[in-house]
């Protein structure tokens, strides 16, 4: 646990050892938080919550963000009438969770009291402790995988037992030297969350603009629309959609349904579980979440495969070849929509995903854009039924979907300018994963940094942490408790915190069953 080589080890571990100092700045210790006399208290389970305020807040999980930070945009409460609460200084660590989110620490800086669930642990340190200094490094360990090497898994969740999150060791600076390390790690990460804000906003805007770049040309809104444009469409009639509704194209441009222009709409069926073969197999079958949101198919999730009997006999109507166009028809979401690949030469598909092939008036590149614009895709889930959660859009309304037409040559040049398009939105987006990968590494280094003592200058008067050790221990020899941190008393009838918690940064948050 300690070490010699003038090197600073991260913090984490268990066990005691004599040498407390070895391998740590001068003034500093490295102890478990049960020799701190750290106090441990976990939460209570409610499964009575409200989201109109009454009560009081009701802390869980979700509410820690992966930065280490309370939100309270989701807020439930409760009605408890018990003196189990968090208080503006209190530690609130994560107990239990997903194995990748157990360990995630809040410092409490709410004015008001909280209440908080059994997955969650409130930590009291004692005097000369900082809170804040504490979640901090809490919530780093967390980040760099330390608590998920001591969790017990249990059934669809993990946790921290009371036992292991006492012996797991951090370092302790001089209480002055804690106080330095928080202010200089809240100014430093502010600015690393403004870069992070201005990343999400321009990331914020890709799609959108994306979507208007689509509906500019497969509308053809850069020319003059002609009313000739829909007369004959107009002619035909639909069960779900309103094809006098639809807005006129440019002259040379027609709007056509899609079982005319389509050599085949079809939908995929689903066989038995037994044929079909996870990881490798003869055909490709493709699901729903095989189409990905930035419209092409994602093959390496989860792959499932079927045999060339099946493929051939009980899956011969939902054959589909490159180039064919997919849409999911159940959701939500819905629309998401992909050209298959020439990574096989045959897939197949399920009953939730129907395959469109262009016909000789339309390229299948046409296809594919027509049917990621949102102004077509849009005709297409309003006629969505809702189904116990699930909507569903029919095969028979896919035939039925307009699809405009303008002259090939003209669908050409403005495939290539979509092509440009979005090869360069793509870029925008792969510079975007990079500068968030960036961000990681820099916090993890501001991190490091603090808790390693190179993040700011020790000073020689700073009351060394081995004068809190000893404090604790004499204390503790004659009986008595670690004094704790004096703390603002609490009110007789608290009200509901402001809930404008920073929103959680990307990643799915865990609600549990509380």
């Amino acid at each position: 646990m300690t070490t010699d080589s003038g090197t600073v080890p991260e913090p984490g571990g268990s066990g005691v050892e004599e040498d407390v100092t070895g391998g740590l700045p001068v003034g500093w210790v490295r102890a478990t938080l049960g020799e701190l006399g750290v106090e441990v208290q976990p939460g209570f389970a409610s499964g009575k919550h409200n989201r109109d305020g009454t009560g009081i807040l009701h802390l869980r999980p979700m509410n820690v963000t992966r930065h280490g930070m309370l939100d309270t945009l989701d807020a439930r409460y409760v009605v408890d009438d018990s003196d189990r609460r968090v208080e503006r200084g209190d530690v609130l660590f994560n107990n239990t969770n997903s194995p990748v989110l157990v360990g995630k620490t809040a410092w409490v800086d709410s004015v008001e009291p909280l209440a908080f669930s059994n997955h969650m642990t409130r930590l009291r340190g004692p005097e000369g402790l900082d809170g804040r200094f504490l979640a901090a490094q809490l919530h780093h360990m967390w980040s760099t995988g330390y608590f998920k090497s001591i969790l017990n898994n249990h059934v669809n969740q993990a946790s921290v037992s009371r036992k292991a999150l006492l012996d797991t060791v951090i370092v302790v600076p001089p209480l002055a030297e804690q106080c330095r390390i928080v202010a200089k790690l809240d100014d430093l990460l502010a600015h690393v969350e403004a870069g992070e804000a201005a990343v999400e906003a321009a990331s914020e805007k890709q799609q959108p603009l994306m979507d208007s770049i689509l509906d500019r040309c497969i509308l053809g809104l850069r020319h003059e629309s002609s009313n000739e444009s829909l007369a004959d469409i107009q002619a035909r009639s639909s069960r779900k959609i309103n094809y006098r509704t639809l807005r006129a194209l440019p002259v040379g441009w027609v709007w056509r349904v899609a079982q005319d222009v389509c050599s085949s709409i079809v939908c995929g069926s689903t066989p038995q579980a037994s044929l079909m073969h996870a990881d490798a197999g003869d055909i490709p079958f493709l699901k729903v979440y095989n189409i990905s949101k930035r419209g092409f198919i994602d093959f390496t999730v989860r792959p499932t495969f079927v045999d060339r009997e099946t493929h051939e006999k009980n899956l011969k109507r939902s054959k589909v070849l490159p180039g064919d166009v997919l849409t999911n028809i159940v959701g939500p979401p819905l629309g998401k929509t992909a050209v298959v690949p020439a990574d096989h030469s045959e897939w197949n598909i399920n009953q939730a995903i129907v395959a469109f092939r262009a016909g000789p008036n339309i390229s299948p590149e046409w296809l594919r854009f027509v049917l990621q614009s949102p102004y077509v895709i849009g005709l297409l889930t309003r006629t969505a039924r809702a189904t116990a959660g699930q909507f569903n859009i029919a095969l028979s309304t896919c035939r039925e979907l307009p699809i405009p037409v303008p002259p090939r040559n003209v669908q050409d040049a403005l495939c290539q300018e979509l092509e440009i398009s979005a090869e360069q939105l793509a870029g925008l987006h792969e510079n975007v994963r990079s500068l968030n990968g960036e961000a990681l590494e820099l916090r993890n280094a501001l991190m490091h940094a603090a808790f390693a003592g190179t993040l700011v200058p020790q000073d020689p008067d700073d009351e060394p942490a081995s004068v809190l050790l000893d404090r604790i221990r004499a204390q503790r020899a004659v009986g008595a408790k670690p004094a704790r941190r004096k703390r603002a008393p609490r009110k007789t009838s608290p009200a509901a915190p402001d809930p404008s918690g920073r929103p959680v940064p990307s990643g799915t948050q865990e609600a549990l069953p509380l």
